[in-house]
């Protein structure tokens, strides 16, 4: 019996978010930016693409106008976005997913589902191997990720979504 017809076989589900991914690459890259409300995105005309979480508690958003986000956080700076180095980093990071599982569905570079119901490693437990993934990206990138853990992809981001930056929990 294969697993699609056991419907005693619960599947294990986990969504892995980067915390505040392009803005983390930059402070990651650039030393002086740590620490500090960052911006990823046009300074004088469009959008914030990312905020970092010391922009977010000025109320800095992505999707924001980067006028009304400088308004927010006088201090606020603006790097212009490096998405030749935001696709590299995240093939890195799917590289760590393929070591768990070959079923990744990416939603965008930062983020992605992964059934782990049947692992590669041999695993068994969603939350361990949660933890691994979000400890190897931390290793290899120098990044945080946060992660959420169901058995269906929908209460798995749910889980993900409001513990961000880095935490890990079961939905």
């Amino acid at each position: 019996m294969n697993e699609a017809s056991d419907p005693a076989r619960v599947r294990k589900i986990i969504h892995v978010d980067m915390d505040a991914f392009y803005a983390s690459v930059e402070q990651r890259d650039n030393p002086e930016l740590r620490g500090k409300p960052v911006a990823v995105g046009g300074m004088h005309r469009g959008v914030v693409a990312a905020a970092s979480y010391e922009a977010r508690t000025y109320g800095v958003r992505s999707a924001m106008p980067s006028v009304t986000a400088k308004r927010r956080c006088p201090d606020l700076i603006f790097v212009k976005p490096r998405f030749d180095i935001y696709r590299e980093v995240s093939r890195q990071i799917r590289a760590i997913f393929a070591d768990y599982t070959p079923h990744i569905e990416p939603l965008s570079l930062d983020e992605a589902y992964l059934d782990v119901t049947e692992d590669l490693r041999g695993i068994g437990v969603a939350t361990v191997i949660a933890e691994e993934i979000r400890t190897r990206i931390r290793a290899e990138t120098g990044l945080t990720a946060s992660a959420g853990v169901s058995y269906n992809k929908f209460l798995a981001k749910l889980a993900s979504d409001p513990n961000q930056p880095a935490p890990l929990c079961v939905g």
